[in-house]
């Protein structure tokens, strides 16, 4: 059993579903790992393209995907994983990325076989950072997803009004979920649907999941290779965005105060020299050109942290509804 070329001659077990736009740099790796999985059930590869003018649609279905095709303009982060779930053959669908490559043949098998227990409504698993990654972004990423060395099961029972007694942090960090490898129950999913979403969809589905009183499971022992090295101004946005997302659905605000921001960037600034002069993959000029970002790049990640709930606190009118619209550009 494996991997089947549509169209299958019976409904696989599972559909792995990738989104697509002009994605060529990664596919050829990441498709060939997808479709050399080794499981114990039959699966699918899924994507929904948006509008690609490169190779990438003739990629997906040499590999044997099924491919449909969309207008750039219709796709939303939320709906088109919807309109995935809806399209899916299997009762478990997998919500990948273009540019995430599984870092094992056993990734697909480890991630779906959570769904044995039918409390569990979702999974997702760590990311590693591609070898060109920036320090501070590896760092980020770590951070992020890893869970440890066993699957943390989060689940809360009482739920709704349990949920709502958790400190906003532990509400956010109970309801972490991050699409770029995550897989999700085909039926739980068509009940309750990811919103329409520029940002966030997926930490959004997981706090719906969650009241719900369903289980999502963090796999640490999986992972995707998977890293962006953005710009220090698309990072400041994205996380202006991030912030501001999870201070609506939980009430999180990691620095209330403005001297927070000083006092954390300082603190973050120590921990970026030292990640830097450990990194052996930097040449010394290199080390020095990143201890010099390491102050604005700490200050700035620690700003957003301020300025995303205090945004909302102001709603968006005057000058924030124009600072928004300039952050969520093409983020």
């Amino acid at each position: 059993m494996g991997f089947v070329r549509h169209p299958a001659a019976s409904p696989p077990h599972v559909t792995v579903f990738i989104p697509t736009w002009n994605g060529e740099r990664w596919l050829d790796e990441v498709l060939a790992v997808l479709t050399r999985q080794r499981t114990p059930f039959d699966y699918e590869l899924l994507v929904i393209d948006s509008g690609s003018r490169d190779r990438t649609v003739d990629l997906c279905t040499r590999a044997g995907a099924r491919v449909v095709s969309i207008p750039n303009h219709e796709f939303d982060h939320g709906l088109t994983r919807n309109r995935a779930v809806h399209e899916a053959a299997g009762s478990i669908v997998v919500l990948t990325v273009q540019d995430a490559t599984p870092a094992s043949d056993t990734w697909l098998a480890t991630m779906v076989e959570h769904f044995a227990d039918p409390d569990v409504a979702g999974v997702f698993c760590n990311q590693i950072p591609r070898s060109d990654c920036s320090p501070f972004m590896k760092d980020r990423i770590r951070g992020w997803v890893q869970g440890g060395g066993t699957p943390s099961v989060r689940q809360v029972p009482d739920a709704p009004e349990g949920f709502w007694r958790l400190h906003p942090t532990e509400r956010w960090l109970t309801a972490q979920f991050d699409n770029v490898a995550s897989a999700v129950r085909r039926s739980f999913a068509l009940e309750h649907p990811f919103v329409r979403r520029k940002f966030g969809e997926d930490v959004t589905w997981a706090k719906a999941a969650i009241l719900a009183r369903a289980k999502i499971v963090m796999e640490p022992r999986v992972a995707v290779i998977h890293s962006h090295d953005n710009t220090m101004w698309y990072e400041f946005r994205r996380c202006y965005l991030d912030m501001q997302n999870i201070n609506n659905l939980f009430g999180t605000c990691l620095a209330p105060r403005l001297r927070d921001v000083f006092t954390y960037s300082g603190n973050a600034t120590r921990r970026f020299w030292r990640l830097v002069l450990d990194d052996a993959d930097l040449s010394l000029p290199a080390k020095a050109w990143w201890m010099l970002k390491a102050v604005p790049f700490a200050f700035t990640q620690n700003l957003v942290q301020f300025l995303g709930p205090l945004s909302n606190r102001q709603g968006n009118r005057g000058l924030w509804k124009i600072w928004n619209r300039v952050a969520g550009h093409h983020v």
